[in-house]
């Protein structure tokens, strides 16, 4: 709905929402709440907000993050030790939670790992044509008898 739309709501106050929300073309539900947006904030509720969290409480805490690169990048531990490795700590965390971290910090791959810790991780070749229509393909199977 426009805001231009949700100006035009001030019929609400005179006539029922449902008669309302025929005439504009928008389901009941989606008038109630814009009305009841204007009611408590005003000209303001008629703006659009962020769907974004206000906060987050049970994101993972930065310091177990940070444990959690240097564990793989000290000894390369699997997502599973580390977790349990967590756990002897103190810090209940979960495997996927674990994996899933390594792969936000692109250390998700052993193998991008070298001894030291720092990652070797090399962009993947790309196979290129030289003009178009240079690497065509088709397949021609069951028609070449």
């Amino acid at each position: 709905m426009t805001i231009q739309g949700r100006r035009r709501l001030e019929r609400c106050r005179t006539r029922p929402i449902a008669h309302v929300a025929a005439e504009t073309g928008v389901s009941r539900a989606c008038l109630s709440k814009w009305k009841s947006r204007y009611d408590q904030y005003g000209e303001a509720g008629l703006q659009d907000r962020l769907s974004v969290p206000h906060t987050s409480p049970t994101q993972t805490p930065p310091d177990v993050v940070e444990r959690i690169e240097q564990l793989r990048r000290d000894s390369k531990r699997s997502a599973r030790r580390i977790a349990l490795e967590l756990a002897g700590h103190g810090v209940r965390i979960s495997e996927r939670t674990v994996g899933r971290w390594l792969a936000r910090l692109g250390i998700n791959h052993r193998r991008f790992l070298d001894p030291d810790g720092s990652v070797n991780r090399r962009p993947p070749k790309r196979i290129v044509a030289r003009y178009p229509g240079h690497m065509v393909h088709s397949a021609l199977r069951g028609q070449c008898r």
